[in-house]
């Protein structure tokens, strides 16, 4: 056994690699090289760790009378007038949350006072 050890560590060093043959490859070999020295921070991987997950987000479009789309610019003037400026999907989003908020009796009656309209897209005027 004790041969078997000299005798691999008498074997030749591992020969570097040659030259590149293009001056396009000896550009990717430095670069290559570059890279892997430039080490990055060990803050930037703890940082992807503690980042929330974002959410998933849902395109969606429905039919509403004009009367009640005005409300929403309403709604968004009134926000920012009030110092908070927002988007339609702002208000929409706020008034889902209100009605989840709510309790049945008062969710019912909400949903109640809402025309139910027809479906799709309006015919041209």
């Amino acid at each position: 056994m004790a041969t078997a050890k000299n005798a691999i560590a008498k074997l030749p060093a591992p020969k570097k690699a040659k030259a590149a043959a293009t001056p396009h490859d000896a550009a990717a070999a430095a670069g290559a090289s570059k890279a892997k020295r430039i080490a990055k921070p060990a803050a930037a991987a703890s940082d992807k760790a503690d980042k929330p997950k974002k959410a998933k987000l849902v395109r969606d479009s429905f039919t509403m009378p004009k009367v009640e789309y005005a409300v929403l610019d309403e709604l968004k003037l009134r926000a920012a007038k009030l110092g908070r400026p927002t988007k339609k999907s702002e208000v929409l989003r706020a008034g889902v949350q209100a009605l989840a908020a709510m309790g049945d009796a008062a969710f019912l009656a909400t949903v109640n006072g809402v025309l139910a309209i027809k479906t799709g897209r309006p015919a041209n005027e």
